[in-house]
């Protein structure tokens, strides 16, 4: 087909794949029609109209039937193949689309990011991390902003791209929306970046010597869900006791931590955290030989031995 016959019949493969299911379905079970997709998708320059036209809808059905795409390796396989350009394509729709098309894209990236390989190269695509930090700090969006943090927890398990992360600055963008008003699944997933940017040395450093960073972290331990708790607690347990990092010790205690931690084990959490807690507590006895002993004694009869 030429291209203009392909912009002319995909809204219309998008319409019947948005209606059900079943319909998704039936194009999955279609010989071919996956790879011509990613073909029409990796051969554009994006350069003329006819050609953005192709890439948004090729990214919009490809998002609305991934899920029924049975042979997942296969996708990856097809869209990262080095003679394709479909990171590129996908890199110009975060640019330009609508933001429905963004977290398409974004989505799309997260579901092909399979294995440390394709994460890799999804993320050392240049300039690709960039338009995801840059979409954090610019979309009032929370649904865009959320999918842009999932692909970046998605394609950052690898040391060097959580390196490549932090170093672009991924900390102080995330605690700034910290301390905003967010839906809790958005502030489950702040806290998964710095849980994950606290596992390398270089994340350590951001978080450590930001003491707002900590402090947010602190604000979320409790009353958002068990979930942000785990990361919560998991990140002030690899900074200020796993790694002894004092401005992180410090932070935490004048950010009232000590009261948070206290309280946290007193409630139904797992016994993971529960774990962490008390080793935190450790910190604090370190700290401050006074703090505990003048605690109130109705918080203080939790205290381990």
């Amino acid at each position: 087909q030429t291209r203009a016959a392909c912009s002319d019949s995909l809204p219309r493969l998008v319409s019947f794949a948005a209606e059900s299911e079943a319909n998704r379905k039936f194009l999955c079970r279609i010989d071919g029609l996956v790879p011509v997709l990613v073909d029409l998708l990796g051969n554009v320059d994006g350069g003329n109209c006819e050609d953005v036209v192709v890439v948004e809808q090729t990214t919009r059905l490809l998002h609305l039937i991934r899920n029924e795409i049975q042979d997942k390796e296969r996708l990856m396989e097809l869209m990262l193949k080095s003679d394709r350009n479909c990171v590129s394509s996908l890199l110009l729709v975060l640019q330009k689309g609508k933001v429905e098309l963004k977290i398409c894209s974004a989505n799309l990236l997260e579901h092909i990011a399979i294995n440390a390989e394709a994460k890799i190269l999804i993320a050392e695509k240049d300039g690709l991390i960039q338009e995801l930090l840059k979409l954090i700090n610019t979309e009032n969006d929370s649904t865009i902003v959320e999918s842009v943090l999932s692909c970046l927890i998605s394609i950052s398990m690898p040391k060097r791209i959580k390196i490549k992360i932090v170093n672009l600055g991924v900390i102080k963008l995330v605690t700034k929306l910290l301390w905003e008003p967010n839906p809790v699944s958005m502030t489950e997933k702040v806290l998964k970046v710095l849980e994950t940017a606290s596992t390398v040395r270089e994340g350590r450093t951001e978080i450590c010597e930001d003491s707002a960073c900590v402090a947010a972290i602190v604000q979320k331990v409790l009353k958002v869900s068990n979930t942000a708790t785990e990361h919560a607690v998991t990140t002030l347990w690899s900074v200020c006791y796993l790694f002894r990092d004092e401005k992180a010790a410090e932070a935490l205690t004048k950010a009232n931590g000590l009261t948070k931690i206290l309280l946290l084990m007193q409630s139904n959490c797992s016994a993971a955290v529960r774990q962490m807690a008390r080793d935190l507590l450790k910190i604090f006895r370190i700290n401050s030989k006074s703090c505990l002993s003048s605690y109130d004694t109705k918080t203080t009869h939790i205290m381990p031995c």
